[in-house]
């Protein structure tokens, strides 16, 4: 017998929802290497011409949707009232290290063959990968403390204080992929547009509250 309510139900989709999403585009790039190794054609499995250059960006991009979509959840629940959206904040977060670490594993890993030396000469001549690597180590101690447990150990005002780093991890990672690509390209001015837009909402609503904790205060009503 189930005893589960429609809501719960609903919950349990949702969650399971947000991981299949997130999942999936890993899954279809170890797919694709998967047959590459078996033989196949890089292009014909859309691993392009250079297959490793292709996984670096390919992780790096979801790496940043992550972010991105971690970053629109709160604006998304204040405009919508759709408070269920909290709980993909910690999964989406988790997604947005996993996808990082992996693009940083597969540029040291297969690009620089493991080799510290060549990683040092190729931070030294593009500034943008020691901005990329600043991002993960930022993201890295977010990660950790992302369970309830830590946030008990930590204390909810100092566990908040922690995760304003995703705010300055988000800048470096948006000018990290401006650099990245070779000329002028669109893209990655429309992913910084839409981290200033989403930056933008939250130090509008911070305004709007410290406002009103102003009014408050004035009127001798805390």
């Amino acid at each position: 017998m189930d005893l589960k309510t429609p809501r719960m139900r609903m919950d349990v989709w949702r969650r399971w929802g947000v991981q299949v999403a997130m999942g999936l585009p890993l899954l279809l790039l170890a797919v694709a290497w998967a047959r590459l190794i078996a033989g196949g054609d890089a292009r014909a499995l859309g691993l392009s011409a250079e297959p490793v250059n292709h996984t670096i960006n390919y992780l790096g991009l979801w790496a940043l949707r992550a972010l991105w979509l971690t970053l629109a959840i709160t604006p998304l629940r204040r405009f919508t009232g759709w408070n269920w959206l909290v709980a993909w904040r910690r999964p989406l977060g988790l997604w947005c290290f996993a996808y990082a670490s992996l693009h940083l594993a597969v540029y040291f890993g297969l690009d620089q063959l493991g080799s510290v030396s060549s990683l040092v000469r190729d931070v030294i001549k593009h500034k943008f990968i020691l901005l990329g690597m600043a991002a993960w180590l930022l993201l890295l101690p977010l990660a950790i403390t992302s369970t309830r447990g830590m946030i008990r150990r930590l204390g909810g005002r100092r566990w908040q204080r922690l995760h304003q780093l995703v705010y300055v991890a988000g800048v470096l990672v948006s000018v990290h992929y401006i650099l990245r690509v070779k000329g002028f390209q669109v893209t990655p001015w429309v992913y910084a547009a839409v981290l200033a837009l989403l930056l933008g909402v939250r130090l509008a609503a911070r305004f709007r509250e410290q406002r009103r904790f102003g009014k408050r205060l004035s009127r001798g009503v805390v």
